[in-house]
């Protein structure tokens, strides 16, 4: 099973980055990439840059990756309650090549923030609107407060019940890859 996983941040200290990387790592016998948002920065979408530009070649390549996984794991970072310009535009440009973004692919999607919230508004309006571009979501997750549930040297959560959630959530996946 290959698992393509991201956070949808273009932070380079990305906590959410660090929580894909952790989730993907918990699927059992998977192939996983972890995909960098900013390997993919494009101008910022609009009609007229895309009647200049057509589809770029990065929004063609992001579309590429999505395709060649049998899962994929995203975990949303959130700037004022939505997501973040970085994600937001990758995925503009992306949807113009087709509409079905996620290509029917198992999702699980994920979401955390220093605070208690966890992120919790992103990941409501990603999980709500991924299945109109044909993600089937497995699963989705909040976890609060990040650096009192993460063991950052460790790499991993270390709130057992946050633990437990999450291992759940990805067997979810690999159950639909199987």
């Amino acid at each position: 099973m290959k698992i393509l996983a991201f956070a949808a941040s273009n932070s380079s200290k990305s906590i959410n980055k660090q929580l894909a990387t952790y989730a993907a790592s918990l699927v059992e016998g998977a192939e996983v990439e972890i995909l960098d948002i900013n390997d993919y920065e494009m101008p910022i979408f609009s009609q007229d840059r895309e009647e200049e530009l057509g589809q770029p070649e990065l929004a063609q390549k992001f579309f590429a990756k999505l395709g060649e996984a049998d899962g994929i794991i995203i975990s949303f970072a959130e700037h004022n309650g939505s997501y973040t310009a970085a994600y937001k535009n990758l995925f503009d440009w992306t949807s113009r090549i087709d509409m079905k973004v996620f290509q029917n692919k198992p999702m699980v999607l994920l979401a955390t923030s220093p605070g208690p919230g966890g992120a919790k508004s992103v990941l409501t309006a990603a999980a709500g609107s991924a299945p109109y571009f044909a993600a089937d979501v497995k699963a989705s997750l909040s976890i609060p407060s990040f650096f009192d549930n993460f063991d950052i040297e460790k790499g991993e959560l270390k709130n057992d019940e946050l633990k437990q959630a999450l291992k759940q959530a990805v067997f979810k996946l690999h159950q639909a890859g199987s």
